[in-house]
């Protein structure tokens, strides 16, 4: 039998609210992405501003473009993708690869396929508290091997952040989140608490799972589903293929939120400053002024 506390007992099991299906659209040049935050019927889940699936094959790809007022999390499913910004930070996210950013006051960076064939994952924007927006940036990055992993009765799970079946990742969270990787074997089921005052949500990456209540129906992979209130989350695999999801969830920030394309602030005034630093590579795009990308330069030639 496993350690009770490692499958704590949920008193308040959170139901399913609104489901969504990410379908494919396009983004950055030549990419597809699949939104389902961040979409006209869902922009914004405190404090969850977008969730993309992307898929992404040279020469596609997220050429250099700007950041102020969050973070973005990068987990790789397949594939790599090259990250450069304008401070000289430069690297390779392969499969399992997680980057944790923090954009802070500003950031310009490029995010371009690194192998060939397709390039698959999951970016997920995490707003940041008024006091936080202006910070200056930093990294938080994990290659696979490192990222806190186990495995109990039929359930892996991987902890991007936070914790689960008695393991706990180091990534700090400047806005309190969870982020965790399940797989399910088929017959399994899961128990996971979530603080209650948290927004949470699912989004199934293969097969298909049962969700919050037991009699529900079977929800399939590009779905998110966005839980309501409760203590926790039960989940079920009652197919004969793995069930893979993220469960996500962040605590509100409760603060107004103006959003332009890739800059995300509390007022207008601040978007229409940011735009101007931006323009006039001021207040911390100071280093765009004379930087391009290797990818961007490469295309030139």
């Amino acid at each position: 039998m496993p350690d009770q506390d490692i499958f704590s007992c949920i008193s308040e099991p959170r139901l399913v609210a609104r489901k969504f299906l990410a379908r494919p659209q396009h983004e950055g040049v030549g990419a597809v992405v699949r939104r389902s935050i961040g979409r006209f019927e869902l922009k914004y889940f405190d404090p969850f501003l977008v969730l993309d699936e992307f898929s992404v094959t040279a020469p596609a790809g997220f050429p250099d473009h700007p950041h102020r007022g969050f973070e973005t999390v990068t987990y790789m499913l397949q594939g790599a993708v090259t990250h450069e910004d304008f401070e000289g930070h430069k690297g390779t996210i392969e499969a399992g690869d997680l980057q944790w950013m923090t954009a802070g006051r500003g950031l310009v960076h490029s995010e371009m396929p690194a192998a060939q064939g397709t390039q698959k994952g999951l970016q997920l924007w995490i707003n940041l508290a008024s006091k936080h927006k202006m910070i200056e940036p930093r990294y938080q990055e994990m290659l696979s091997k490192d990222i806190a992993e186990t495995m109990i009765d039929g359930i892996k799970v991987r902890v991007i952040a936070g914790e689960a079946l008695g393991i706990k990742s180091p990534i700090y969270t400047r806005t309190p989140t969870m982020y965790l990787d399940f797989t399910l074997k088929p017959g399994a089921h899961l128990q996971q608490l979530i603080p209650k005052s948290w927004n949470a949500f699912v989004y199934i990456l293969e097969g298909e799972g049962v969700f919050g209540n037991q009699k529900s129906q079977p929800v399939t992979s590009h779905h998110i589903l966005l839980l309501g209130p409760g203590d926790g989350l039960e989940a079920w695999n009652k197919s004969s293929k793995v069930l893979r999801f993220i469960l996500v969830g962040g605590e509100p920030l409760g603060e107004p939120v103006v959003q332009f394309g890739p800059f995300v602030m509390n007022t207008q005034e601040e978007i229409d400053q940011t735009i101007d630093d931006f323009e006039n590579y001021t207040n911390g795009f100071e280093k765009a002024r004379h930087w391009r990308s290797e990818s961007a330069i490469s295309l030139d030639y």
